[in-house]
């Protein structure tokens, strides 16, 4: 079976990788090509940059290369219209793959694959149907979350599944820490599926249950609201990590909240009395195992990681130390 795999960042290598060992050892699949973001300028310099799934197979190359297997052609559309499906139309392939492409296919261009289409979504669908699950499952506090591969349909993310994956979560996790793990499930998922293409197809089965969405997310959602919980705010802080990274207003000036987590009312080494009442965002002390302890609208959340904006992420003790008059401000 040829596929097209269309992808474009980090998250998707694994797979990429995966479908390229399952060709070098005969295992039935065929990697025509890839299908990407075009290269974009990237850092300070402005350099044109490829995307991570595009330098991967590049790396990948040279590896096939030394097998006697060809390169993998990379098709970087600007946008899927007349050309781009004579360059698709072109490599052949049977399936189309697609992993957080962030496209929309239309049905001239599926119409190029013989077997259709298929997509990878890192939830466990139908909640958290469109371009954010993984933040969206982090934010929302889920106990478990999952990967599916559905059928690739017309509307976003309603296809029938295919496979899924479950696995529970800790608490902790971070969008980068979840998607990795995603990544590598997701790269054994599809080799699984990929073993028994035809059997997966006949078990098929439409998603059951009440549909959640997540949007895009933008720079400005990152902005804290103190008044609401510290479990709230703890799950945005994970959830927006590493991007866009949650933030407060200290006077006029940014910072960066990167690490916290809540902590009970009264925390061993603060002062046997409760604190005084206080509005969300006040900074009520230090403690030395927690960190720096700040007031939410429900509970209080301990800081261990602070970084100003232009400067250097500090852990809690260094920051206070250049910031000896941060107790007792209100964050806004």
């Amino acid at each position: 079976m040829r596929i097209l795999f269309a992808a474009s960042p980090a998250i998707a290598v694994p797979v990429l990788e995966v479908l390229s060992k399952m060709e070098l050892e005969g295992k039935g699949v065929a990697l025509a090509g890839i299908l990407t973001n075009p290269d974009s300028r990237q850092g300070r310099r402005g350099q044109e940059e490829p995307t991570a799934v595009s330098a991967a197979a590049s790396e990948l190359d040279v590896m096939r290369k030394e097998k006697d297997f060809p390169s993998i052609p990379q098709l970087k559309p600007e946008k899927l219209d007349a050309r781009s499906r004579a360059e698709a139309a072109a490599v052949k392939a049977d399936l189309l793959v697609s992993f957080a492409y962030g496209r929309i296919f239309g049905p001239r261009f599926m119409a190029l694959f013989p077997f259709g289409g298929i997509n990878i979504h890192p939830s466990l669908l139908p909640q958290y149907r469109g371009a954010s699950p993984v933040p969206a499952v982090i934010r929302a506090r889920e106990k478990e979350t999952g990967i599916c591969i559905q059928r690739l349909t017309a509307e976003m993310d309603t296809g029938d599944i295919l496979a899924e994956d479950r696995f529970p979560l800790s608490g902790r996790e971070t969008t980068s820490s979840l998607s990795e793990t995603v990544s590598r499930r997701a790269a054994l998922l599809l080799a699984e599926l990929l073993g028994d293409f035809s059997g997966h197809l006949s078990r098929a089965r439409p998603q059951e249950g009440a549909a959640s969405y997540c949007g895009q997310i933008k720079k400005e959602d990152g902005l804290i609201n103190w008044n609401r919980s510290a479990a709230e705010i703890d799950g945005q802080i994970r959830a927006f990590t590493p991007w866009p990274l949650s933030f407060t207003r200290c006077g006029e000036t940014t910072l960066f909240i990167l690490e916290g987590r809540p902590v009970p009312a009264v925390v061993p080494s603060a002062s046997p009395s409760a604190f005084p009442p206080v509005s969300p965002g006040t900074v009520l002390g230090m403690d030395k195992e927690h960190g720096i302890l700040i007031q939410t609208a429900d509970g209080i959340l301990a800081v261990s990681r602070l970084q100003w904006q232009a400067k250097k992420a500090l852990d809690w003790k260094a920051f206070i130390n250049g910031a000896r008059d941060f107790m007792g401000v209100t964050l806004s």
